[in-house]
């Protein structure tokens, strides 16, 4: 192969990944602004995160576009072919962390519309804070390829459903004692479940990392949460 098209192929490969990066970094952002809109009542960065949504999606189909295109002129095999699928499977789960953000900063204007329930807030932003961390470890672990990071985010997926756990119940609990917190408990309740949705997406793209960089699945279970009591169906702000 001529060098200049080896070069050119290089190009498009490491342009791919850059994109892919700069996508992660706009999703951490949605999801760290979403959580402080909650958490400071603030409307107008609320809106600003619904309307930033549409970039992502908009990242999302021309990685997308750009990695088939790169898989029919280049047919790239082993590790070229891996990086290049998982472009496509990163900006997958990218795409729905921004969705998860927009439902959260969306949820939080209509909270703003009430009184606050500070306590609630609090828990909501401390599992916000631990799930934003886990999504920028991992995208970290993704732009300088390193299996180990990707790995020890996969190992601390029980930590946000833990948390998910400890907020569901105190959300039950303040709910069931004081009826005029059932509407705000419900969005709260939605709010959380999107964030450990959020951890789900950041444990999906360790699995991604590691396949890419080694050609292998990830073996092993992720550890499961059983619920004593029901979860919230789903978030019918999901698709709006």
């Amino acid at each position: 192969m001529p060098e200049h098209t080896v070069k050119a192929y290089g190009d498009e490969l490491n342009q791919l990944t850059a994109e892919v990066a700069r996508m992660g970094g706009l999703a951490e952002a949605q999801v760290a602004d979403a959580v402080d809109s909650v958490a400071r009542r603030d409307v107008a960065l609320g809106r600003a995160v619904v309307e930033r949504d549409a970039k992502l999606d908009a990242m999302h189909h021309d990685i997308e576009r750009k990695a088939i295109r790169l898989i029919a002129l280049r047919q790239p095999v082993a590790s070229d072919l891996r990086r290049t699928l998982a472009s496509m499977k990163l900006a997958v789960d990218l795409e729905r962390t921004g969705d998860l953000a927009k439902n959260i900063a969306k949820r939080g204007l209509i909270l703003a519309e009430g009184e606050p329930l500070q306590p609630l807030t609090r828990s909501i932003e401390r599992m916000g804070k631990l799930v934003s961390m886990r999504l920028r470890d991992v995208l970290d672990a993704y732009a300088a390829a390193e299996i180990d990071r990707a790995v020890a985010v996969w190992n601390t997926d029980d930590e946000v459903d833990e948390h998910y756990n400890a907020l569901f119940r105190e959300l039950l609990t303040y709910m069931m004692g004081d009826p005029r917190t059932i509407t705000a408990g419900t969005h709260l309740l939605f709010m959380a479940k999107n964030l450990e949705r959020i951890g789900d997406h950041a444990t999906n793209i360790a699995e991604t990392i590691y396949y890419e960089i080694t050609g292998q699945e990830f073996i092993g279970e992720r550890p499961r949460w059983n619920p004593d009591v029901a979860e919230p169906g789903p978030d019918p702000l999901t698709t709006a």
